[in-house]
């Protein structure tokens, strides 16, 4: 396994990250979804992603439940906050009343006394920046928080965020976690910019498209049954396309010359960004792990990632 700073962070984290988005605690079995995270810790990764809206934290309970056979300091455990998680009008956002009562709802479940990383799952437009950000911040003075990070914000409400927190002297934002991948590139316009200049790295999610990028589709016809295309409408109906199918099977060609899979092409072209920290990956079976560690031994030439920007452009 290989490790990387977590932006300016002296936190290192796996390359290789593990996530429960539509994994663990619902969409798998439980006894894969237990066997995926001890084949990780075994195979080195040493960061685990969940969210408290994941299956209404179920997810987190699975998460937990496994990684406390584990030394808690050999391990980097992150959550997330924003999504709701109730009916009432308080049940979601980033207020102070919210951030603070899921945090420790998320604790319980978790079975921790704190996280590594607590993301702020999305923006809040409804709440002042000052008020979120001191609310993490007294969670970090607490020790129940170590690191502060977003998801999916845009460049400029980082960049807001940033000047907050300096103004007040609170705690700086270290991460994000975007969409990362072959097909989903807006990142690399802003976001990773800011992110080399400001010391906040890239834990990217979804770096094979929803498995789009595995090859596994070969056809918007031809849909697997056990698929993520066949559970996630959305997805099928807009991340699937013909076109994208097409481009995917010129990347096989590439991936087929440098005798690797395309999945591990995938995930190398996404590491060659020194400002992403981590690819997150999903996984239903332990095989499906150990293949993605795969990539790390990868390293592309100047003239094959001229060939896959012409393919995917």
């Amino acid at each position: 396994m290989k490790y990387r700073k977590l932006g300016n962070s002296g936190l290192k984290v796996s390359e290789i990250s593990l996530g429960s988005w539509l994994t663990y605690g619902g969409y798998v079995e439980r006894e894969n979804a237990v066997n995926s995270i001890h084949k990780a810790y075994e195979l080195g990764i040493n960061f685990f992603d969940t969210a408290n809206v994941y299956e209404r934290g179920e997810a987190e309970k699975v998460v937990g439940e496994v990684l406390k056979g584990y030394p808690r300091e050999s391990y980097v455990l992150a959550t997330k906050v924003f999504g709701a998680m109730g009916d009432g009008p308080n049940d979601k956002g980033l207020s102070r009343k919210h951030i603070t009562e899921q945090l420790h709802a998320s604790l319980k479940r978790l079975g921790t006394d704190y996280v590594d990383v607590y993301y702020c799952h999305r923006y809040d437009t409804e709440t002042p920046l000052e008020e979120t950000l001191r609310a993490l911040d007294d969670l970090v003075t607490q020790g129940k928080v170590l690191y502060v990070g977003v998801s999916e914000w845009t460049a400029t409400q980082m960049a807001q965020a940033l000047a907050v927190a300096d103004k007040y002297l609170l705690d700086r934002i270290i991460v994000n976690q975007p969409i990362y991948n072959l097909f989903n590139r807006y990142i690399e316009k802003e976001v990773i910019p800011l992110g080399e200049q400001q010391g906040i790295g890239q834990v990217v999610f979804s770096p094979l498209a929803q498995g789009l990028l595995t090859g596994k589709y070969k056809s918007i016809n031809d849909i697997p049954q056990d698929s993520r295309a066949a559970k996630l409408d959305n997805f099928r109906t807009n991340g699937l396309t013909e076109e994208k199918i097409a481009k995917v099977q010129q990347l096989e060609i590439v991936a087929n010359e440098l005798d690797v899979s395309i999945g591990h092409l995938a995930l190398a072209w996404i590491l060659r960004q020194s400002n992403v920290s981590s690819a997150l990956v999903g996984a239903s079976r332990p095989d499906q792990v150990a293949d993605n560690v795969k990539a790390l031994d990868i390293t592309l030439s100047a003239e094959t990632l001229e060939r896959i920007e012409a393919i995917v452009k």
